[in-house]
């Protein structure tokens, strides 16, 4: 299992939160990546695992809060990372409505079925992230928290939201403080680096070169520079794993466009064996339609870059 970075127990980067009767800590250095609120806003809240082809949730409105951080370094697993993030969420007060991991969550489906801020602010790993929900009442009313620890091979990502009263977004946590002096975090390689590197560094790319005929899940003649990297990337490190995700803009159904995806990741997955004679074994093809975009699909540029194939490093070790 990788594994976060605990400094020591005084280096701990504390978050104050009107709804928490005790700060939140997450380990030094911890540095924010995004946040956004709203003051009359909806979320719909994973209540259990994905089964039977759906995730049970309850609907949500009120204020909303939401922010990701990035946790540099190796150390503490993910696993003990959430079980201390529960044990903080209970003493202040909160009954924990559902802790799973990505095996017991659904894996895949899971991921996939709930909100999860894009990249590069939040990276989940297929392989290694964590989820719990929970919530507690008060005199205020209820509030809730959704927490989701996951990681690239460089660092550990944490997605914490909060829902509570209409008109009160729980915005108090707003800073990290840390007793860390001199630490920096380790730069994301840029969509222009090498896909060794994106790899390792963030735990995903994007395979921009590629081209489908329109409409088509056949993938084009190429020579295609990404696939060439891919490929000796994976036949360099056997004991690596990854998804292939193919992504569209959301110009029709979900259904089809699901199924459209998946074909497209299947049709990358076919030449990298075929052509490059990378194991089988190593990759697996997916595909999530208009779920995941990077863009605004509101704009033709939007939808261009939000019809993609992404890579995804799956391994743990």
């Amino acid at each position: 299992m990788r594994r976060l970075a605990f400094i020591s127990a005084g280096l701990l980067a504390a978050l104050a939160t009107q709804a928490m009767a005790q700060s939140l800590t997450l380990p030094s250095p911890a540095v924010r990546t995004y946040q956004t609120e709203t003051a009359d806003g909806g979320f719909a809240l994973p209540l259990g695992p994905f089964r039977d082809g759906v995730i049970q949730t309850k609907a949500l409105a009120g204020g909303v809060s939401r922010e990701t951080w990035r946790l540099d370094g190796g150390g503490a697993s993910t696993h003990s990372l959430i079980q201390n993030l529960a044990a903080q969420l209970t003493d202040a007060g909160y009954e924990v409505l559902l802790q799973c991991d990505q095996d017991t969550c659904g894996g895949f489906d899971f991921r996939f079925g709930i909100d999860v801020v894009g990249e590069p602010h939040m990276h989940v790993d297929l392989g290694d992230f964590q989820f719990l929900s929970a919530q507690k009442s008060d005199a205020e009313g209820d509030h809730y928290v959704s927490v989701i620890v996951s990681r690239s091979p460089g660092a550990g990502f944490v997605q914490i939201t909060r829902i509570g009263p209409q008109g009160a977004p729980e915005t108090d946590v707003n800073t990290v403080t840390s007793t860390m002096t001199g630490a920096e975090g380790a730069e994301a390689a840029p969509d222009s680096a090498p896909i060794a590197d994106q790899l390792e560094q963030n735990g995903f790319a994007i395979l921009s070169d590629l081209e489908f005929n329109t409409g088509s899940s056949d993938l084009g003649d190429g020579p295609f520079d990404t696939l060439g990297q891919l490929a000796a990337y994976l036949v360099a490190h056997p004991d690596r794993t990854v998804a292939l995700v193919g992504h569209t803009d959301a110009e029709g159904s979900l259904e089809g466009n699901i199924a459209l995806s998946k074909r497209r990741a299947q049709s990358v997955r076919n030449r990298l064996i075929n052509e490059f004679s990378v194991p089988a074994s190593q990759m697996a093809a997916e595909g999530v339609g208009f779920l995941s975009p990077v863009g605004s699909n509101l704009t033709e540029e939007g939808r261009t870059r939000n019809r993609r194939v992404e890579v995804v490093l799956t391994s743990t070790r």
